[in-house]
């Protein structure tokens, strides 16, 4: 059976949290579509909080810990992505946005995503549309049609009458039917594509 690997990225900043409720339900449900293509799954979470102090480091010095480094590597050598923020002032969080700052460009070029995302309040459900989907359309990356948003309500009664588990069973197929077929990425060599020193001193300068 072949292994496709899935990063998730969940930038819930309490523990627990929804967001990353929601990340670990996509996960498996993406990781039972994919068994259904008689494909396996090897899933990675990436949990934002972790490295909020390295991320700001990051942006200010140009260079990420190593553990910050170990998360972007998961990210950008997966097959398929998850994605999940909460929602701050109608749009993502500050920490979900600096992590994709601090990826290098290209990174993400025709990688599958399912993007996800939680609130306190339905109002917010247009965010994925409105604020994310750009963000990844903007990264060249490749957000699956579906994108799930779920509010305090939706997980009332295990989200009974709420439609989240068909919402994410759907997103979680499209997600899968997008890896299949597409060869495993693998680890990034950086020294494949070397960032040029103009453009890392330009960096520098922001």
């Amino acid at each position: 059976m072949t292994a496709r690997r899935i990063a998730v990225v969940a930038a819930g900043l309490g523990q627990p949290s929804s967001t990353r409720l929601l990340a670990d339900q996509l996960a498996a449900a993406t990781a039972r579509a994919l068994a259904e293509f008689g494909e396996g799954a090897e899933v990675e979470v990436v949990e934002l909080r972790d490295h909020a102090h390295d991320l700001m480091n990051n942006l200010l010095t140009g260079f990420p810990s190593t553990d910050l480094k170990r998360a972007i590597d998961a990210v950008v050598g997966a097959d398929g992505l998850i994605v999940v923020t909460p929602v701050f002032n109608a749009s993502y969080s500050g920490l979900f946005k600096s992590f994709f700052d601090v990826l290098e460009p290209g990174a993400l070029d025709a990688v599958p995503v399912l993007i996800g995302a939680t609130a306190g309040t339905a109002r917010h459900s247009l965010v994925i549309e409105h604020a994310v989907r750009p963000m990844f359309a903007y990264l060249r990356a490749a957000a699956v049609p579906t994108g799930v948003f779920a509010a305090s309500e939706d997980w009332g009664a295990n989200g009974s009458g709420s439609g989240l588990a068909g919402r994410v069973d759907r997103a979680a197929a499209e997600l899968a039917d997008a890896i299949v077929g597409r060869a495993n990425r693998g680890p990034v060599d950086p020294f494949d594509d070397p960032v040029p020193f103009e453009q890392l001193l330009a960096q520098q300068a922001r």
